[in-house]
């Protein structure tokens, strides 16, 4: 079903251009704070780690946003890396504090095993705007590319350029929202001149693997200990969710490198994105924030476990008959 659904900016049919985005602009107000919510965290974790500023957004007359990653103190270059990502979309709330729960209460238990670094907000104008979008109308979630025209997406692939070989793990911690559907997409449908077309929100959690490096064990690794913590969605009638295929349960894919994705900013082994449903009436913010912590432990200890596991096999003297 199409429908012409009336969005408040922009004639219907035809793209956006600068008096359209501006005026798209002028309507986001800041809801909640950065400095409060997320810069306040990371500075309690600097006496356990290295807390790095790997770029700086100048978005006047809104502010200015130092954009902060956390990273394992006791960095070896001899061991594997796990990135985890938060905030990539600013109003997607529990994978920011997903992330900096987990590197408060977490992290340190991965110490001398596996490196981190952790970006927790990688948004912070749609942090405090409670938007997908950057102030530019840009999605950073699409923009993970060479001559990316989002400052968060580029300022993130410089941070990660020298780790992108040496990352064993990355998952990009998201959630799939009810104004997704009454907000988020009719403002992409009229910010392209296109009909907009509705869809169905799933309730519960789910994961979206690489269609080109699909790694089904890990993703069911990460499915079953997140289904400790809340509910994860089901098929809807046509066996999909959000309009692709389920191949597994809780699981669609994309691919993450064509389609300029986060989770695709690296060559990890082990790639995934969070979806947390928390528009849900069987959800609380709490169980968001826990589901989002269970999926980076549960993918980090699967990736951990299949390294240790290879190297024994390498090691074998079967291995070398």
């Amino acid at each position: 079903m199409t429908s012409h659904a009336f969005y408040p900016i922009g004639t219907p049919g035809q793209p956006w251009g600068d008096a359209e985005k501006a005026e798209w602009r002028s309507r986001q107000t800041r809801q909640r704070s950065y400095q409060e919510d997320v810069l306040t965290v990371i500075d309690r974790l600097r006496s356990r780690f290295d807390v790095v500023q790997y770029g700086e957004l100048d978005y006047a007359p809104d502010g200015v946003y130092p954009l902060f990653a956390i990273r394992s103190r006791d960095w070896d270059d001899a061991l594997p890396c796990a990135l985890v990502t938060g905030g990539v979309h600013g109003y997607e709330t529990s994978g920011v504090h997903g992330a900096l729960q987990f590197a408060e209460r977490h992290a340190a238990g991965y110490a001398g095993r596996i490196n981190l670094l952790v970006a927790p907000c990688v948004s912070p104008w749609g942090y405090e705007r409670i938007h997908r979008w950057n102030p530019d109308a840009v999605d950073p979630n699409r923009s993970f590319r060479e001559d990316s025209p989002a400052q968060e997406s580029a300022a993130l692939m410089q941070l990660v350029a020298p780790l992108r070989d040496h990352a064993l793990v990355h998952i990009d911690l998201h959630e799939t929202t009810d104004t997704d559907e009454s907000e988020f997409r009719p403002a992409l449908a009229a910010r392209e001149g296109h009909a907009f077309e509705p869809g169905e929100i799933p309730d519960g959690f789910y994961l979206v693997d690489d269609s080109e490096n699909p790694q089904p064990e890990f993703q069911q690794a990460v499915v079953a200990a997140v289904e400790k913590v809340t509910h994860i969605a089901p098929a809807d009638a046509n066996g999909e969710i959000i309009g692709s295929p389920v191949v597994a349960h809780g699981v669609i894919e994309y691919p993450f490198k064509r389609l300029g994705l986060c989770a695709g900013v690296t060559n990890a082994r082990y790639t995934t994105t969070t979806e947390v449903y928390p528009d849900s009436p069987k959800a609380s913010p709490e169980q968001c924030n826990a589901a989002q912590v269970a999926a980076v432990c549960a993918a980090i200890d699967f990736a951990l476990a299949h390294r240790l596991a290879q190297l024994r096999a390498a090691q074998s003297p079967a291995a070398g008959a």
